[in-house]
């Protein structure tokens, strides 16, 4: 890998959601971890020479980072995650209503909120009792796994 390849790997993971990358190939590991107050880090190391042939490792993200801690939470709140990494999806599609808004009362198992993952679209329902409190992420963005999705106050 040159410095071009480099660069233009820092430049997609700058534009990207992603958080970390990392990327190993014979004789070169490339770590890259975005700091959310500073420019991406980067480590790139010579890895020890393979004793058989390996193929080359295709670019695969590392485990996610949690999303920044949020303010204290009161007591009787209950924070819905996601359960996985993906897109955010308030309605079924474009011209349906949103499954919940703010000031929406749920029971478990009530679908809240849709997450696209390649290309499968996965309905989060939830686990609590109680009422909509804040929607934490806007329709149609990547989320993280375990991103704090909603806060519901719990009945």
């Amino acid at each position: 890998m040159d410095t071009k390849e480099i660069q233009r790997l820092l430049d997609y993971i700058a534009k990207s959601p992603l958080a970390e990358v990392s990327i190993e190939t014979e004789g070169l590991k490339v770590s890259v971890k975005k700091n959310s107050v500073a420019a991406p880090s980067v480590t790139v190391a010579a890895a020890p020479a393979p004793v058989a042939a390996a193929a080359p490792v295709a670019a695969a993200p590392a485990a996610p980072v949690a999303a920044p801690a949020a303010a204290p939470v009161a007591d009787n709140l209950y924070t819905v995650k996601s359960p996985m990494i993906g897109t955010f999806y308030r309605a079924a599609g474009p011209d349906k209503e949103n499954y919940v808004e703010v000031g929406s009362e749920i029971v478990p198992g009530k679908t809240l909120c849709m997450v696209e993952a390649m290309k499968l679209f996965n309905e989060i329902d939830s686990e609590v009792s109680g009422k909509i409190v804040k929607i934490l992420v806007d329709n149609a963005s990547p989320v993280e796994f375990d991103q704090p999705l909603f806060l519901v106050e719990k009945a």
